[in-house]
C-alpha cells in the first residue's frame, strides 16, 4: 500500500503540525491496535505514533502481528494523504523481525527512524503469574526490542533515531500489580542505554518514551484488574492519551532531538517524579 507525500489540511494534531519528520522513513513495530474486546476503544499508542508521524511528514511502515490492525492504521494514514506500507510478523521471532525490517527498508528506500512499541501484560501478582505468563511477557516486551535493535544496527543510516515505549510501571510500581510487566519495562532501561552506547559512534540515537496512566484499551483492561488505577493521583489531574505519547516519540525521532540519546522521557503528568 502506498500514497503520496502528505499535505496536512485536517485531522488529529493538524493544528500543531510542523513537518517535524519531513522525509523520515519510519518503521513502527507494534503500529496496529488491539481493542481487547472493548466496544468503543480509545486510540492506541502504536496507531497514534504512525498517524502523527505521517502528519509530520514521515513515510511510514506499519508492522504488527495482526495484519488487519496494521491495515487499519495504514488506511488512516493514506486517507489523510500520507504514505504507508504494511509489514506483518511476530516481533518476538528472530526470523520475522529480520524480514520485517528488511521489507520495510525495501519499501521505504531505507530506514532512518524506528519506533519499538510492542508490549503485553499477563498474570496478576506473583502468586497469579505462571512461568508461561512470565516467559511470554519477556519475549514480547524485552526480547522483541533486543532483536529489532540487533537487526537494525546494520540497517539504520547515520543520523537515524530509535524510540522505545516503556511504562512508569518500571519506576512507580503502585500503578501495576503485574510483576512480569513491571520487570520487563524496567529491563528496557538497560537495553536502551546499551544500544545508545553502541549506536552512538554512527550518530544513531536511542531513547525511551515512558508513558504513565494512559487511556488506551490496555489501560482500561488494567483498570478492570486493578480498579484503584483510575483514582491514582496525577499531578496534572488527568490520564494521558495516545496522542500525548505519540508527541514525545515524534520529538525524539525528529532532528530537534539530534543531541539527545540514552534518556528516558516520562509522559505521565508528573506521576513518576512529583509524587
Amino acid at each position: 500500500m502506498s500514497g503520496h507525500d502528505i499535505v496536512v489540511t485536517s485531522g488529529p494534531g493538524s493544528e500543531r503540525t510542523t513537518q517535524r519528520l519531513s522525509g523520515r522513513r519510519l518503521l513502527v513495530i507494534g503500529g496496529g491496535q488491539q481493542t481487547y474486546g472493548l466496544p468503543d476503544p480509545p486510540l492506541g499508542i502504536g496507531r497514534a505514533i504512525c498517524e502523527l508521524a505521517a502528519l509530520e511528514g514521515a513515510h511510514v511502515a506499519v508492522a504488527d502481528i495482526d495484519p488487519a490492525a496494521a491495515e487499519l492504521t495504514a488506511d488512516e494514514i493514506v486517507n489523510a494523504g500520507g504514505t504507508a506500507h504494511i509489514v506483518h510478523g511476530d516481533a518476538s521471532d528472530a526470523s520475522d523481525v529480520s524480514r520485517m525490517i528488511l521489507d520495510a527498508a525495501d519499501a521505504l528506500g531505507g530506514i532512518d527512524a524506528l519506533a519499538l512499541n510492542t508490549g503485553i501484560a499477563s498474570g496478576n501478582h506473583l502468586s497469579g503469574t505462571s512461568v508461561a505468563d512470565w516467559d511470554r511477557v519477556m519475549s514480547v516486551n524485552v526480547r522483541s526490542h533486543f532483536l529489532a535493535l540487533q537487526v537494525a544496527l546494520d540497517i539504520l543510516e547515520p543520523g537515524s533515531a530509535v524510540t522505545i515505549t516503556s511504562s512508569t510501571a518500571a519506576r512507580a510500581v503502585t500503578t501495576s500489580d503485574l510483576p512480569a510487566y513491571i520487570t520487563s519495562k524496567a529491563a528496557l532501561d538497560g537495553l536502551a542505554r546499551a544500544a545508545a552506547k553502541e549506536y552512538a559512534p554512527r550518530g544513531i540515537r536511542v531513547n525511551i518514551v515512558m508513558p504513565g496512566l494512559i487511556d488506551t484499551s490496555l489501560g482500561r483492561l488494567a483498570s478492570l484488574i486493578k480498579p484503584d488505577r483510575d483514582t491514582t493521583p496525577i499531578p496534572l489531574g488527568r490520564q494521558g492519551t495516545a496522542w500525548d505519547v505519540a508527541e514525545a516519540h515524534t520529538f525524539l525521532l525528529s532532528h530537534a532531538a539530534d543531541y539527545i540519546t540514552g534518556i528516558t522521557l516520562p509522559v505521565d503528568g508528573g506521576l513518576s517524579n512529583i509524587y
